[in-house]
């Protein structure tokens, strides 16, 4: 059943998205809000279908700050970005640089405003994304970023670059942590049901040296992450 559900959800996810792909492409020469309206339309859409056709549903846990924050998120799916998009409003989203030249997404991303970085530039990306950040928060938006820069099977060990350590230090404001279990539902094609739980945790100062700020972001999210991780496992008849 979770593969037929999953089939469908597919077939699901490519026909709406090349129906609102299309329907946007004027969007590429309108005032940068319109992409991003279209972009959480997509976003909620996307989760609609998640719940009715492969009966993967969503809670949201903790308070959701609003206003210019940087926003410090575990990376498990697919999932991750789409929840980012569609709860934090106008959020400003750190990616890979080669995303933005993905026919019609890429495109879309990168006229709603998003950093791309190149993670092969090394100092001189960070240097960049930390300017770029700088621009975006006088205009009040929120910044996301996923500090492991890759998505992460559940349980995997971490690794949290420092990029986030660069862009805490430079904006000069408090971090929230967020943890998160996607990687236990959306698990590539496979798409199981149950309740996708993502937990906004307690904000981080502004303030702390580079080592501190590391060492609290990781236990935060990587604790937070594993106990919804356990949870979830007993209702999947995991553990």
């Amino acid at each position: 059943m979770t593969f037929v559900r999953s089939v469908l959800y597919m077939l699901f996810f490519v026909a709406f998205s090349t129906v609102m792909f299309l329907a946007v492409l004027p969007a590429l020469i309108l005032p940068r809000m319109v992409m991003v309206r279209a972009s959480q339309i997509w976003s909620r859409v996307m989760f609609w279908g998640l719940k009715v056709i492969a009966g993967c549903g969503y809670e949201i846990r903790g308070e959701l700050p609003k206003g210019p924050l940087l926003f410090a998120a575990k990376h498990m799916s697919m999932w991750d970005t789409l929840a980012l998009y569609a709860l934090i409003d106008d959020v400003c989203i750190v990616v890979k640089r080669e995303l933005i030249s993905i026919p019609f997404y890429g495109w879309y991303i990168n006229k709603a405003g998003i950093i791309a970085v190149d993670r092969k530039a090394g100092a001189s990306a960070l240097r960049q994304m930390a300017a770029k950040a700088k621009a975006v928060f006088e205009t009040g938006r929120a910044i996301a970023i996923f500090p492991e820069g890759t998505r992460k099977k559940p349980g995997a060990a971490p690794d949290y670059k420092p990029g986030v350590a660069g862009l805490y230090a430079q904006l000069g404001v408090p971090c929230v942590p967020v943890a998160l279990n996607s990687g236990l539902f959306w698990t590539g094609f496979l798409k199981r049901p149950g309740t996708i739980v993502i937990e906004f945790l307690p904000a981080i100062p502004a303030g702390l040296k580079r080592g501190e700020f590391m060492r609290e972001l990781e236990q935060r999210i990587e604790t937070a992450s594993a106990a919804l991780a356990a949870e979830a496992s007993r209702t999947l008849g995991q553990v």
